[in-house]
C-alpha cells in the first residue's frame, strides 16, 4: 500500500522547486530545518574541529564514550549543520551516543578534495579528544554517504585505525551517474534528478576524474572496512548507488546490511518528525550503531 505521508512530503517538495541561484539553493535546503524543530532536551555546542566548523549534539542518555561523526548531504555544494541538525540529533538519541556534525567546505568555492580533507580533520579531532576509534560511528547521507566511504578508504591507506562502523543514507558513490535508477526512478523522486547531479558533480570535480575511488567509492576496493549499514528508498534515483555499493562491500568481505524502504525518496530521514518510515529508519540505524560500538 502506498505511503500517504511520503506523498504529502513529495507534494510539499514539488510545490517548492529548486531555485537556479546557488545561494538560494543553499537557503532552500537549510529551510528544511524549519519542518523539524530541535527537541527541547537536545543540547548543542559549536566547536572548531581542527579548523572545521562543527556542532556537538547530546541527549540525556548519550554514552559520553561513544560518538557519531556525521557528514551531511547536499551534493557537495549545499547542506549544512543547520539543514541536518534535527535528524542528526535524533540519530544520536537512537544510537545512544553523542554526535558531531561537520560543516565541511563546499564546492564550487572548495572543490575536491576539500571536503575529504575536512572529514579527515574531523575524525582526527575526535581521536585527539580521546575517543577510541572502535567507539566512533562514521555516518553521512547522499554526498556525505560517499564521503563517509572515501574517508574510511583514506584512513585505511594511511594505516590509521578505522571507526567501529559506518552508516550511509542514500549514498552518492558514482559521480558518473551510470545507475539505471537515475532514469528509472526519475518520475517519482522529487529530491534528486540526473541533470542537477551533473551540475553538482562538475562543481565538485573541478576537472578531477569522476572514477577516482576517493570521489566515486563504487570503484574502490572496500576490503577491510568496518561493518556497514546502507539505507535507501525504493523510489529514489540513487537507488542503484546503494545496491551496487552493498554488492561491492559484500564481494570485498565487508559485513554489510542493505535496507531498502518501500516508497521512500532520497534521504527521507530528514522528514522523520512527519514520516513514520523516517523514524523507523533512524531506529534501525540506532540499533545497528549500538550493537557495532558495544
Amino acid at each position: 500500500m502506498p505511503d500517504a505521508d511520503i506523498d504529502r512530503i513529495r507534494a510539499l517538495l514539488l510545490a517548492r522547486p529548486r531555485p537556479p541561484e546557488l545561494a538560494e539553493r543553499r537557503k532552500r535546503l537549510d529551510a528544511l530545518s524549519e519542518q523539524s524543530p530541535l527537541p527541547q532536551d537536545v543540547r548543542t555546542q559549536s566547536v572548531s574541529a581542527n579548523g572545521v566548523p562543527a556542532e556537538w549534539t547530546t541527549t540525556q542518555d548519550a554514552d559520553p564514550s561513544r560518538v557519531m561523526l556525521y557528514l551531511h548531504g547536499g551534493g557537495y555544494v549545499s547542506g549544512s549543520i543547520t539543514s541536518h541538525r534535527a535528524m542528526v540529533a535524533e540519530a544520536g538519541r537512537q544510537a545512544g551516543c553523542r554526535t558531531l556534525a561537520l560543516g565541511y567546505r563546499l564546492a564550487p568555492e572548495h572543490p575536491f578534495p576539500a571536503a575529504l580533507r575536512d572529514a579527515l580533520a574531523g575524525y582526527q579531532f575526535l581521536l585527539s579528544g580521546g575517543f577510541d576509534p572502535s567507539r566512533i560511528a562514521l555516518a553521512g547521507d547522499s554526498a556525505g554517504g560517499g564521503l563517509t566511504i572515501a574517508t574510511m578508504l583514506t584512513l585505511r591507506a594511511a594505516n590509521d585505525r578505522l571507526p567501529g562502523c559506518a552508516w550511509c543514507i542514500s549514498p552518492w558513490v558514482d559521480l558518473e551517474m551510470t545507475g539505471a535508477s537515475m532514469t528509472g526512478k526519475a518520475d517519482i523522486d522529487p529530491m534528486i534528478q540526473q541533470p542537477y547531479l551533473r551540475e553538482l558533480a562538475e562543481a565538485y570535480l573541478h576537472g578531477a576524474n569522476p572514477r577516482d575511488p576517493m570521489i566515486s567509492p563504487l570503484h574502490a576496493d572496500l576490503r577491510g572496512l568496518p561493518p556497514l549499514l546502507i539505507q535507501c528508498g525504493s523510489a529514489e534515483t540513487l537507488l542503484d548507488d546503494s545496491v551496487r555499493l552493498a554488492g561491492a562491500a559484500a564481494n570485498a568481505d565487508v559485513a554489510v546490511t542493505l535496507e531498502v524502504y518501500p516508497d521512500m525518496i532520497h534521504v527521507w530521514h530528514l522528514f522523520h518528525q512527519q514520516l513514520a518510515a523516517g523514524r523507523r529508519a533512524l531506529d534501525a540505524a540506532g540499533h545497528f550503531i549500538r550493537a557495532a560500538l558495544a
